[in-house]
Order: C-alpha cells, then sequence, then structure tokens
C-alpha cells in the first residue's frame, strides 16, 4: 500500500535536512507543507526534492497554522493517490521506524486511523500538563476518551483521510480530528511510539498556554 509522509513545516530550518533524509533512506513518498516558513525552510526543501528527485513542497504564502497545513498535506497526498497518510512532525520529536508501526494496523485493516501514544512518563513536566489539559478537553467537547490527543505522529487510510473535515487552523486541529473520529464512526486504535525530546523540540507543540487557548476557543464557539 502506498504510504505518504505529510510533513507540515514552520521555521524548520535547523531540523528539516534529517527528517527528510530518515524518510528518503526509508523510501517513504513526503509532502511537506511549509506554512510560511520566513527562514531556509523552502529553500532546503526544494534542493532536497531536486537532489533525490522525490517528495513534494506545497507553500502557504502566510502562516496559517497547523491545522490549515495538515488539511493542504492530506488533501495532496490524496490527489497523488495514498493509500495510507501519515502526520509526521518535522521537529525531529518522532522516530521514523515508527511510521510503519502506526501503519501497521490500517494495512491489517484492523483500523481506520491510528495515533501514536507518547509516554507521558518519560515527558517533561511542562509538556505533560498542557497535554493532559487536551486530552480532558477533548474528552469534554467530542465526547471521546483516548491517551494522547495532541499527537503529531497519526495514520489515516484513504476513506478516513476523505471523510475527516478539517476547520481548525492552530493546534486545536488534533482534538478536532478526535472529534471527526467519532463522528464519522471510524475505527480508532492507539499504537505507543518513541518520542525524542530535545530543547528544540521541546519549544514546539501544546503546551499549558495554547492549551488554555484552545480551551477558550471552544468556548466561544459554543456560545455563538
Amino acid at each position: 500500500m502506498k504510504i505518504s509522509v505529510v510533513v507540515p513545516a514552520y521555521n524548520e530550518e535547523k531540523t528539516i535536512v534529517k527528517v527528510l533524509n530518515d524518510l528518503i533512506k526509508r523510501e517513504f513518498e513526503f509532502v511537506v507543507v511549509d506554512d510560511g516558513s520566513k527562514d531556509a525552510t523552502n529553500k532546503i526543501v526544494n534542493n532536497i526534492i531536486k537532489k533525490y528527485n522525490k517528495g513534494y513542497i506545497y507553500k502557504h504564502l502566510l502562516n496559517r497554522g497547523l491545522g490549515a497545513a495538515l488539511k493542504t498535506g492530506i488533501e495532496a497526498s490524496l490527489m497523488k493517490d495514498a493509500d495510507i497518510i501519515v502526520t509526521f512532525d518535522a521537529d525531529r520529536q518522532h522516530d521514523p521506524n515508527d511510521i510503519l508501526k502506526v501503519s501497521k494496523p490500517i494495512i491489517n485493516r484492523e483500523a481506520d486511523v491510528t495515533i501514536g501514544i507518547r509516554d507521558f512518563n518519560e515527558m517533561p513536566s511542562s509538556k505533560k500538563f498542557g497535554n493532559r489539559i487536551m486530552n480532558l478537553i477533548t474528552l469534554i467537547f467530542y465526547g471521546i476518551n483516548v491517551n494522547d490527543s495532541q499527537s503529531g505522529l497519526r495514520a489515516f487510510n484513504r476513506k478516513a483521510a476523505e471523510t475527516i473535515i478539517i476547520n481548525a487552523r492552530d493546534y486545536g486541529v488534533s482534538s478536532e480530528i478526535i472529534g471527526e473520529i467519532k463522528r464519522h464512526h471510524l475505527k480508532l486504535t492507539e499504537i505507543p511510539i518513541k518520542t525524542i525530546y530535545t530543547d528544540y523540540s521541546m519549544t514546539k507543540g501544546t503546551n499549558t498556554g495554547e492549551g488554555l487557548k484552545i480551551l477558550v476557543k471552544l468556548i466561544i464557539n459554543i456560545l455563538k
């Protein structure tokens, strides 16, 4: 089955070379979505694509947020006839060996969507609290309990990727995807994955502040 790896990237010049080289070594097709980067991300990705004649890049002229980048990447992968679409962070937080791990339940037709579960015992406290808040928010607003709602490593079969509707532009997209899984009665499986914490990756993703911002937005949307 054809696997397409979607890599949303915003100012990731420090890590994108390693991430893409790892994907190329494993012969994965990839779609990078440059979400309005102001650094050399776009130039670096284009050079890698030309050098290896592998992969694709889509660029947002302005920074539109993680949700918009994922939507662009998923839609592009569908157009390129992917059977399985995997989302993969550009900050080197994920182990590329886990791509096949999260894809396996889909290949075996045991799930429509898989989400990689990070080990919260290994997660730094500043990240752990924010992620637990988001798990609770996801449960309250979307009615589904998952172990790691904010994980960036996910896999979708084609049916799920075509069905899920993404409206959120920010990190709230992760919880929104969980809600879409429930709304469309898609079969979800959670798979333990390895997480690589560095000083750089620690500056990315959902923290307590982001969790509270998303909570406020959800409450406002309900009150409208």
